[in-house]
């Protein structure tokens, strides 16, 4: 045998004897009869408690009457044990001392309170002989401080709430309305202020300095009575600043450790995102070319504007140049301005056709049906382009089509792109040709990542590549000249030459006639 059978106590025979002596000490001391009564009663009494059926082993005979009965035991015991467990209530306990406001009181003394709560520490004592009120406390004959134009505030009533009288207030708007609209003074402008003495009313204003705008300074004293307004215009430089640099694991670190402003970088990617895909199109070792617009004063004070130009080159090789141009502010390709293409224009660069438009077995439903449209196989977040200029009267998800887009292209045409990723434009936005509105995935109905393009004429679905379209960047020929020497212009941009010094250079000194080099240094 593996195991060897457990040998239990038998209780009701040899293990008998202890509880038999037990039994024979009231059976001497009662009659005869009752006593062997009581004996019989409580050898059988003590036979049955002592049976090993009440706790057997739970691994042997599960199901049987001596298991069940074993486990009643287990579950009792179990009550018993957590009724007779502590409660678990909190405990109200007095403290170990009492508190009365002379303890609460030294207590205090000892705490540091924070500067928030008014950094009261330290014990509160009465006044002494050392103490002698005053009389009178002078008022100081002028304040200086700085106040601050806050978001919606108009510039009177932020005078008034700094101390400036009303007669004053008015004064100096009048003034600085001469100037600048006061309504055009940014939010978050400080003003340095200086208030006189009172002499029996409200202080006189006696200085107020500020920076009107990024190229002025303006300033209200009071000289003979009068409140007076001097402007010093700040010399301000506007070369762009243009950074260039090498693309490395992270085109935004790179970037970054160029010394490109975060919210360029920013807007560069989100602008290449929409012509391009920075999953696969951006390698290591590109070039990336950022242009913003850059503002400095002579004061020593910056400000960075919106993204210019943008461009991407591959071993001199342009991959993108994109400039931004027109009232609306987009972005436009070099190359594409002024040119005219007409043919099948593909929504996926490089797609292979894997379904034609048909009917066919559809690969997930499992029976025929009519294809509406023609399938490209491509990669994984490839982006899906817009084959001609649109207006976007769907974007989002299509049942079975997954993420997908639809656009009217005018004259009853309109194209569908469905199973994205993720969509790229929103309804009602115009697109132009060429334009991303998306990016290859496999939402819906699909086995896997492609694009399934439709095209509509008159709301029937047709094969798109029977229709041919006509992409045309046709431009006013004094626009598209604008164009091209406004792109010339930001090319001539040395990159860092926004960063250089604003003061003038320091004149040459000529070399002495002894050529020492003590005297070349100045």
């Amino acid at each position: 045998m593996l195991f060897k059978p457990r040998e239990l106590p038998q209780f009701g025979t040899a293990g008998a004897a202890a509880p038999a002596a037990a039994a024979a000490l009231p059976e001497a001391a009662l009659p005869q009869g009752l006593g062997r009564r009581l004996a019989g009663h409580g050898k059988a009494l003590f036979d049955h408690l002592g049976s090993p059926s009440w706790a057997p082993d739970l691994a042997e005979d599960i199901g049987s009457a001596e298991w069940f009965r074993g486990l009643a035991t287990m579950l009792g015991l179990m009550v018993l044990a957590v009724s007779l467990g502590p409660d678990s209530s909190a405990i109200a306990a007095s403290p170990t001392m009492p508190l009365d406001s002379n303890a609460r009181e030294e207590f205090r003394s000892q705490m540091i309170q924070p500067l928030a709560l008014g950094g009261d520490t330290g014990r509160r004592m009465g006044a002494t002989m050392a103490a002698i009120p005053a009389a009178g406390v002078p008022e100081r004959t002028s304040l200086k401080f700085t106040a601050t134009l806050g978001q919606g505030d108009s510039f009177e009533r932020m005078l008034a709430r700094a101390g400036v009288s009303i007669e004053d207030a008015a004064a100096v708007s009048r003034l600085v309305g001469g100037v600048i609209a006061t309504d055009q003074i940014a939010p978050g402008t400080q003003f340095d202020i200086a208030l006189g003495s009172r002499d029996g009313g409200p202080r006189q204003l006696d200085h107020l300095a500020f920076r009107a705008r990024f190229d002025l300074d303006l300033k209200v004293s009071r000289a003979g009575g009068q409140l007076q307004l001097e402007s010093h215009a700040i010399t301000v430089d506007t070369t762009p600043l243009r950074i260039r640099g090498t693309v490395g694991t992270s085109l935004y670190m790179s970037a970054r450790a160029a010394g490109a402003p975060i919210e360029a970088i920013q807007e560069y990617l989100s602008v290449l995102d929409q012509h391009m895909s920075l999953d696969s199109a951006i390698e290591p070792g590109d070039t990336f070319d950022i242009i913003v617009s850059y503002r400095r004063a002579s004061s020593g004070e910056t400000q960075v504007g919106e993204l210019l130009l943008a461009g991407l080159e591959q071993g001199g090789r342009l991959k993108a140049q994109l400039l931004r141009w027109g009232k609306d502010g987009q972005f436009f390709e070099a190359s594409g301005m002024g040119q005219r293409r007409t043919g099948l224009i593909m929504p996926v660069v490089g797609g292979r056709i894997t379904s034609n438009f048909g009917a066919r077995r559809h690969p997930v439903l499992g029976y025929t049906r009519m294809h509406s449209g023609v399938d490209f196989g491509a990669g994984y977040g490839a982006p899906i382009y817009a084959v001609g200029d649109a207006r976007v009267i769907f974007s989002g998800w299509h049942g079975g089509h997954g993420n997908y887009v639809k656009l009217d292209h005018g004259g009853g045409y309109a194209t569908a792109y469905a199973h994205m990723s993720r969509t790229a434009v929103g309804v009602g936005g115009a697109v132009r040709a060429g334009q991303v509105i998306g990016y290859v995935g496999s939402t819906g109905l699909s086995t896997g990542p492609h694009l399934h393009y439709e095209l509509y004429r008159n709301g029937t679905a047709v094969n798109p590549m029977s229709v041919k379209f006509t992409v045309s960047n046709q431009v006013d020929p004094g626009e598209l000249a604008a164009y091209k020497a406004r792109m010339a212009q930001l090319k001539t941009v040395k990159p860092g030459a926004a960063m250089q010094s604003l003061a003038p250079r320091q004149a040459s000194v000529g070399q002495a006639s002894n050529g020492r080099e003590i005297d070349k240094l100045s």
